[in-house]
């Protein structure tokens, strides 16, 4: 061999070895080893084949084969099956299959050599290398290719490593990313090394605003927990085991003059197998909905209890009167004691069926049995039977001719006028409450009115709701804040709306829309 080739060939080890420290993309790396594989034996075309960690042979680069040479070697190299020793039992396979190939396409004419690509004791891959003319390849053909594998082989699996790395990392951003959760990942000095957008924009504050931030600057309680913050937890030697979560509960400030929200953040530790703190985890989520949840269970306790309380307390006080040996009553007397009685149980039946409407409200099962309903009726009764119950004030109504048949469930729409004219009497001192109807392109719209101080400002947004009775309402009145939050549920089932159409110190006026249907 020729003093200035091997020179060539020096310079190709070199570029190899360089290569190994450099080049991370393994499809260039391929095609640059395969190109030097080719030059250094003077062959005139090559391929590389490499061996999936799981099992499994594939072509991954060529240089100068035909397309037909390279689909049949694809093919053949799919069906080797996988062996634990790799090395021992598919290599020969693969040698056989290429010779085979090789001595059929180059009609005995073609020459090839292959060796295989092993780093730290694993099977990486083949090289082979391809001449047209029929000299062998001699002993330092293959001793060259041999040292230029090792080295090849060792470059290629750093590159697999790295696209490994890449892979995983592509996966933890992509879980990062669609966790509806905050997700903060520290490193031993609390400092944050990751966050994700969820996170980001439950704090209102942009991601380069987060990342490389201390943890206490950017994690800022609106009022000290009543829990052990993660800085005093590790000033006390958090964390002694690997799996010591720790859980914390608070308002966490925002930026931008955003109001605090009530969030709760587990924090769990990464340690090392010689357990060394290598990463803290910090999973941060949104509880304002299980706050609203135990305050609604809370008002809920409160209401219920005080609205049961009141009339079992009337009818055990008239039925122990009434019970009295030492008293003679009168019938009229007894007459009027069992109104009462008849009428706190009337009152208790409405709101057992109240809760239980609100509880097949929450499970989506509220009936409604539709059927022809004709509203102008249905406000007329309405307005006779809500009238013996005031004389303070004048139900009226209102509709116009002609006014057209809905299709509803008639018991659900009188519950509806029900509500809004107790409403109307309640919140009222006197006056007249109107029922008017009003017919649009394909709806009808119904509202009742009174001529009461109104709604006032702050209780507006919140009238609709489940269990809210305004503070002075509720000095007021009695009530478990369940007839407007049943009646708009009653109308939304109908395909309709409710809404609030009124001006304080003008009284109260709520509307209802239902479809026209044919």
């Amino acid at each position: 061999m020729l003093p200035d080739f091997r020179i060539r060939q020096r310079d190709y080890l070199l570029e190899i070895a360089r290569a190994l420290t450099t080049e991370l993309n393994l499809e260039q790396l391929l095609g640059r080893i395969l190109h030097i594989s080719i030059e250094m034996l003077a062959g005139q075309s090559g391929m590389i084949a490499l061996r999936d960690p799981g099992g499994g042979w594939h072509v991954q680069v060529t240089h100068g084969l035909s397309p037909r040479f390279v689909e049949v070697l694809g093919n053949l190299l799919t069906r080797i099956p996988s062996d634990e020793d790799p090395e021992k039992r598919e290599l020969p396979e693969v040698n056989r299959i290429m010779h085979n190939l090789t001595q059929a396409a180059g009609h005995g004419m073609l020459n090839g050599v292959g060796l295989p690509l092993i780093a730290r004791k694993q099977l990486v891959g083949v090289i082979y290398v391809f001449r047209t003319y029929s000299d062998v390849f001699s002993a330092n053909d293959r001793a060259l290719l041999s040292s230029f594998a090792n080295q090849a082989a060792v470059a290629v699996q750093n590159a697999q490593f790295y696209q490994q790395i890449i892979r995983e990392k592509q996966r933890l951003d992509a879980l990062l990313d669609s966790a509806a959760d905050g997700i903060l990942i520290l490193d031993p000095a609390l400092r944050i090394e990751r966050a994700n957008l969820a996170f980001a924009n439950l704090v209102g504050l942009k991601m380069d605003q987060v990342v490389g931030r201390p943890h206490d600057q950017v994690i800022k309680w609106h009022k000290r927990p009543s829990d052990t913050t993660l800085e005093e937890a590790t000033l006390g030697g958090w964390p002694l085991t690997p799996h010591a979560q720790l859980y914390i509960e608070g308002d966490l400030s925002r930026s931008d003059g955003l109001p605090p929200v009530p969030v709760g953040i587990t924090y769990a530790p990464l340690l090392s197998e010689t357990n060394t703190l290598l990463n803290i985890i910090a999973t941060v989520r949104d509880i304002t909905r299980f706050r609203m949840a135990d305050e609604l269970k809370s008002t809920f306790v409160s209401i219920i209890s005080h609205e049961l309380k009141t009339p079992v307390a009337l009818i055990k006080g008239y039925v122990g009167t009434l019970r009295r040996d030492d008293v003679k009553w009168d019938d009229q007397i007894v007459q009027e004691s069992l109104a009462v009685i008849e009428d706190e149980t009337d009152r208790l039946s409405q709101l057992i069926e109240n809760l239980l409407d609100a509880s097949r409200l929450q499970s989506g099962a509220l009936p409604i049995k539709r059927a022809e309903v004709s509203l102008p009726d249905l406000a007329r009764r309405m307005a006779e039977r809500m009238q013996t119950q005031t004389t303070r004030h004048k139900i009226q109504t209102s509709f116009p001719e002609n006014f057209p048949t809905v299709l509803g469930d008639e018991d659900r729409l009188e519950q509806v006028l029900t509500n809004l004219l107790s409403n109307a009497i309640k919140y009222s001192p006197g006056g007249e409450i109107w029922i008017r109807g009003e017919v649009r392109r394909e709806h009808v719209i119904v509202c009742v009115s009174d001529q009461g101080p109104g709604i006032a400002p702050d209780d507006i947004p919140h009238v609709f709701d489940r269990f809210y009775r305004g503070p002075a309402i509720a000095r007021r009145t009695k009530g478990a804040g369940l007839g407007l939050y049943l009646s708009r549920a009653i109308i939304e089932a109908h395909g309709g709306r409710m809404w609030l159409d009124s001006e304080q110190g003008k009284g109260a006026r709520i509307c209802f829309s239902i479809p026209i249907q044919e």
